[in-house]
Formats: C-alpha cells, structure tokens, sequence
C-alpha cells in the first residue's frame, strides 16, 4: 500500500480545517448543523445545515491562496450534478419535504476571507 505524499496530506488537513471553519461559521449564523462529510456512493456533500424551514447542501472550497482564482470557481456543472444527486438520495432517505438549496462557502487562507454564497446553483 503506498502512503499519502507530503502535498496530499497537507491538502487534506487544509480541507478539513476549511470545512471546520465553514461548520463553525454556519452555526454563528444560525444555522443547525445536520450532518458533515455525508456520502452516497462516491459522492460527498460536505455540510448539510437548516435554515429556517430550508434544507440547506453546502459545498466548501478552500485554498491557501487566491493566486489560481476564487476557491469557489472549482465547482464545475460535474460536481453540482454530483452534489444534486446526493442531495436527491439525501431528501429521499429522510424524507424532507421543504425546500432546499445549494450553498457554496469559498475560503482563502492567504488572506484570510470566507465568502457565503446562497443559492450558488439551482438544480437543472
């Protein structure tokens, strides 16, 4: 079995202290954390959260620096049919009646900046 590199180990420590910081960010805005890191099949939704009376799927991107653009940028029409169809198997699992939307959370970390995007996408 070969281990992670350097590079890889350091991207995933930065991911996950991104999706942390998302979690923590959603919670001062009153937002009820669901669930973190929700799979179905290879798919992954990173935060689950409700607002109010809305489901809410959240993507968080995060990049040590904005140098190769916004961290947010890196959602193409692939993910967010991914992120769709998770979200799909999700709603269906527990059967969630409201609404829902798709909600990216853009971190740098040089500069520091989190960057909130509701409805980033709508389902097509």
């Amino acid at each position: 079995m070969e281990l992670p590199s350097d590079s890889l180990m350091q991207t995933n420590k930065l991911g996950q202290a991104g999706e942390n910081a998302a979690a923590q960010y959603l919670l001062s805005h009153n937002f009820r954390l669901l669930t973190q890191n929700w799979r179905y099949r290879q798919k992954e939704i990173d935060l689950i959260a409700q607002f109010h009376d809305t489901l809410v799927i959240v993507e968080v991107k995060t990049r040590s620096s904005d140098r190769f653009g916004e961290s947010w940028q890196g959602i193409n029409r692939r993910k967010q049919r991914f992120l769709i169809e998770a979200a799909n198997a999700y709603v269906e699992k527990h059967s969630w009646s409201g609404p829902v939307r798709f909600d990216v959370i853009g971190i740098c970390h040089d500069p520091y900046r989190l960057e909130h995007i509701e409805d980033a996408f709508y389902p097509f």
